[in-house]
């Protein structure tokens, strides 16, 4: 399965959560389904290599009526502010729902993590516009047997609060399913109507892809969702399994 399909993201608006893969996800996302809208809700590291064009524009839906017919803007990014040289602000919500009325694919990085691993959110997380179609949980099959620390989680005392676990305590595959499964973790926010695809990335060899399917049966246990994608999204072929 391709990763376009995997993820649901062929239309509408797609928002990705989590830590361990976001961005890349959104690249990957972006060059395969071409044209598309590439934004935030929240603060995004500069992503100008990897889109047609950035615009940095209060009023985004203008900014995607001028780079119609333009196939050199494709994929299209969209941004209010530059924040500092490393990066850029996001839309305040109504922004995105202004975009949801095009007809064209529109992702949306819709939390941070600071580079980590895996996350759960805080009171001000995730910045999920209501018209999302499709939300996107991410964590990396990496942190399992790795210590609830901060070398690897964003925000550990929410993740200790999910799971159970004391700081430095292993992350095992149930919990990592514990917090993409929550309606205070993974699916927090998702807006009525929407589709949580929840997706364990950094599946590159046998061992996390065993990690992975326990974390997908987990998950499976904790919450209704249609699937989960087992990825490794910086390969050519970035779909290991959706189960």
């Amino acid at each position: 399965m391709d990763v376009v399909t995997a993820l649901r993201a062929q239309e509408g608006v797609t928002c990705v959560v989590g830590a361990g893969g976001k961005k890349t996800t959104m690249r990957t996302l972006a060059d395969e389904l071409g044209r598309a809208v590439v934004t935030a809700t929240v603060r995004i590291p500069i992503f100008d290599d990897w889109v047609g064009r950035v615009v940095v524009i209060d009023d985004p839906v203008a900014a995607l009526r001028e780079a119609e017919g333009d196939p050199d803007a494709w994929p299209l990014g969209v941004v209010p502010e530059r924040e500092r040289e490393d990066r850029y602000l996001g839309y305040e919500l109504d922004a995105i729902d202004s975009l949801a009325a095009r007809d064209v694919p529109v992702l949306v990085k819709a939390d941070g993590a600071r580079m980590r691993r895996f996350k759960a959110p805080n009171e001000r997380e995730p910045r999920i516009p209501r018209c999302a179609d499709t939300v996107v949980p991410i964590a990396s099959a990496h942190v399992v047997g790795e210590p609830l620390s901060e070398g690897m989680v964003h925000r550990v005392e929410e993740v200790a609060s999910l799971t159970g676990l004391d700081p430095g305590e292993e992350i095992r595959p149930a919990d990592v399913a514990a917090v993409l499964a929550s309606d205070d973790g993974g699916l927090k926010g998702v807006p009525d109507g929407a589709t949580p695809i929840p997706l364990v990335n950094m599946v590159d060899d046998d061992a996390l892809e065993a990690s992975a399917r326990e974390i997908a049966a987990e998950i499976h246990e904790r919450a209704d969702v249609p699937g989960v994608v087992l990825a490794e999204m910086r390969a050519d072929e970035p779909i290991v399994d959706v189960v």
